[in-house]
């Protein structure tokens, strides 16, 4: 049997290519501006970074769907890798030594002592890169630690009920999948990133069940508002890549 022609072949390498994208730049925008803002949605008090995050899932999603689980699993183990990086980047530069010359806005004068995300105090005037690794650096770790259980998890759920439906229900394995790895997500991240704060006495058990409850529903809101962009995804790019009803059911396994 003939394989795909090459320009068949090169439509699917660059959706692969846009979709790998929009992953690793949600993600690493998670990593980067994590919980530097908190803003405020309705109920829900949601760290900034998670606003791109449910993006994530659905590009794993659509990669399972179209490429496989060893694709989809490749992509998820290349954000891991980024997160490496970042996280190296961000400890080397605390390392160097400032210039002696810094710009005006490099020292910020604080109006009183607070807790940083690692746990420690600081007092008067702290500077900026502190702060910016002090809030990326612990955030980093933990979205690392809940990135590997909760894409992981998606990509084995979204495979196990593509399998157990025969390729049907389309619905079913991009929302059973995302569901449950959102929650996985939600509460291991909160869970890391402000553990420290909670047990120095800087922030109080309630207040940690929201932050997690409103991470968890923001997430859980953003899984059921993408099956339909899933369902269109999945239309259109299938006609576009020229999948095969057999090139399908072999991406089940």
């Amino acid at each position: 049997m003939q394989g795909p022609s090459e320009a068949i072949r090169e439509r699917r390498e660059r959706v692969f290519l846009l979709l790998a994208g929009f992953f690793l730049c949600a993600m690493t925008m998670l990593n980067i501006i994590g919980i530097t803002r908190f803003v405020q949605l309705g109920p829900m008090a949601l760290a900034v970074g998670v606003l791109p995050y449910p993006l994530t899932f659905l590009c794993t999603d659509l990669v399972s769907e179209l490429y496989g689980r060893a694709r989809a699993n490749f992509l998820v183990t290349l954000g891991l890798i980024l997160s490496f990086f970042i996280i190296g980047t961000m400890w080397l530069g605390s390392l160097i030594p400032s210039a002696s010359q810094q710009p005006p806005w490099q020292l910020i004068q604080l109006a009183e002592s607070v807790f940083l995300p690692n746990g420690s105090e600081v007092t008067g005037s702290v500077e900026l890169y502190t702060l910016l690794y002090a809030t990326t650096s612990g955030a980093v770790f933990a979205s690392m630690m809940a990135y590997i259980a909760a894409q992981y998890c998606d990509v084995f759920l979204f495979h196990f009920w593509k399998r157990l439906t025969k390729g049907k229900h389309l619905w079913l394995r991009n929302n059973g999948s995302t569901i449950i790895s959102q929650g996985v997500d939600s509460f291991m991240v909160i869970t890391v990133t402000f553990g420290a704060q909670f047990l120095a006495g800087a922030i109080t058990l309630p207040a940690l069940l929201v932050l997690m409850g409103s991470n968890y529903l923001f997430k859980l809101f953003c899984a059921l508002a993408d099956t339909l962009p899933f369902y269109v995804c999945v239309h259109y790019l299938t006609r576009y890549m020229e999948l095969t009803d057999e090139e399908l059911h072999a991406h089940a396994h």
